[in-house]
């Protein structure tokens, strides 16, 4: 934290200018630097896209504002917060590796990741020979059930472009 602090805040990493809504109903306005932090949550999201399932990583994306909320109103200690913090623990489990970062002009921007328990496999996500990992065939039928609600509304006479 201490050497990812000095060499993002060389680099004007996690300055935030903030107004926020305070639990009790004001308004209060901070100003705050977190390289550190910054950096490692880019880095953190970074491993996650290849080793979180598509669903698993939207639902944990859904559910931190909520965690965040809870820690900032001051219940760490609450029923709720132990339950999200299981959660949270448990869509971590496979993520581990390696993430390459870099700091420019205040941004941070992944540009190498890395893991042993990565769910990227390259010979399934291509659009060349995949061995039979996917059939382009299937998705006629995955894009017909998928459309069938829009053409629904427009058998009734629906416009759903205004």
């Amino acid at each position: 934290m201490i050497k990812l602090n000095e060499i993002g805040g060389k680099h004007g990493i996690g300055r935030l200018d903030i107004v926020e809504n305070r639990y009790v109903g004001m308004k209060s306005r901070g100003c705050y630097e977190t390289p550190a932090g910054t950096i490692m949550l880019k880095a953190h999201r970074g491993i996650e896209s290849l080793t979180l399932d598509r669903e698993a990583a939207h639902l944990k994306d859904e559910l931190m504002p909520r965690y965040a909320k809870i820690i900032y109103n001051g219940y760490w200690f609450s029923p709720e917060r132990m339950m999200l913090q299981a959660l949270i623990d448990k869509s971590q489990e496979y993520v581990n590796g390696t993430v390459r970062v870099k700091l420019y002009k205040g941004s941070v921007s992944v540009v190498g990741r890395k893991s042993d328990d990565s769910l990227f496999d390259e010979k399934i996500a291509t659009f060349e020979d995949d061995a039979g990992a996917y059939d382009q065939k299937d998705a006629e039928g995955f894009i017909r059930l998928n459309g069938l609600r829009l053409a629904i509304e427009a058998s009734r006479g629906r416009d759903l472009s205004k």
